[in-house]
């Protein structure tokens, strides 16, 4: 698997919702990610609702060989176009459902639950065994190949793996937010995937000046120093970094290449600007107002 996949929640239109101004410019760009290399796509129901799902199953159709799609479900878009975390038994099946006829495949490679955490509105009368027994359901159908978490606290992750293995678990984690560290250990250690959202700390990261020095000696972009740092933090991350725009698309992808030249030395000293032991928060949750 490349290790920087595409987070395609900037497809849709304005406040992620609706189809943005020119679908077949999207629908570009989903292809160009796959003629770069690119094997791992993040997107979820909500996004749209729905239309990123539509907008990735006409441009790949069922997925290409070796391409996974990974589709959050259990959220859902309120009034006002909010953001609601609903985990109850029939919105995680009719989501799947739904998942499947946008994404235009018979199976769904990843599915991840996303989980309430402390979010405004969130279904919180739902035990997490309910809201994944759904999914192992459609697992056993031959629906879903295999179950991710998406905002998921260390307590969390053990818990939900009583109940079903989990394949990858989606949090919060940049050079400036390391509050998903405890859960990046836990899945380094259980071979889990670690995907973390917000690669870029929100669009936060182009000027930050501890990044200038490694990237004036690579010719590199800030960004990418950034990701690249991310990708040698630990070997369970694949960084989602979303973008519309094709060049920095190709840019974003270019990091894995510059990973393997940064220094040990300049590894660590990004990794030192936070302190880790420090930044882990029990409860993980979005940044307030900031969907992904």
């Amino acid at each position: 698997m490349h290790r920087v996949g595409y987070g395609a929640m900037q497809l849709a239109g304005p406040d992620v919702w609706g189809f943005p101004d020119d679908p077949e410019a999207a629908r570009r760009m989903l292809r160009l990610a796959v003629e770069l290399g690119v094997t791992f796509f993040d997107t979820a129901n909500a996004y749209g609702p729905r239309t990123v799902n539509q907008l990735i199953g006409q441009a790949l159709g069922s997925n290409p060989e070796g391409v996974v799609v990974g589709n959050k479900v259990g959220a859902v878009r309120g009034p006002g176009g909010s953001w609601v975390v609903d985990g109850r038994p029939e919105t995680v099946r009719r989501q799947v459902h739904e998942a499947l006829a946008d994404l235009r495949t018979d199976v769904s490679e990843l599915t991840y639950l996303r989980l309430a955490g402390d979010t405004p509105g969130a279904h919180h009368d739902v035990p997490l065994e309910e809201s994944l027994g759904a999914l192992v359901e459609l697992r056993d159908q031959g629906l879903i190949r295999r179950i991710g978490l998406s905002g998921a606290s260390p307590r969390m992750l053990a818990r939900a793996q009583r109940t079903t293995p989990v394949a990858a678990v989606q949090n919060r984690f940049n050079l400036l937010d390391r509050s998903g560290v405890q859960v990046l250990a836990d899945c380094e250690a259980q071979g889990i995937l670690f995907v973390p959202y917000f690669p870029l700390a929100a669009g936060r990261l182009g000027e930050h000046p501890e990044l200038t020095g490694p990237a004036e000696r690579l010719g590199a972009t800030p960004a990418q120093i950034a990701l690249s740092w991310l990708l040698r933090r630990s070997p369970a991350v694949v960084a989602i970094p979303g973008t519309s725009d094709p060049g920095h698309l190709r840019s974003n992808v270019d990091a894995a290449g510059i990973a393997e030249r940064l220094t040990d030395v300049e590894v660590a000293h990004l990794t030192g600007l936070v302190d880790e032991s420090k930044a882990a928060l029990d409860q993980p949750s979005p940044p307030a107002g900031r969907p992904r």
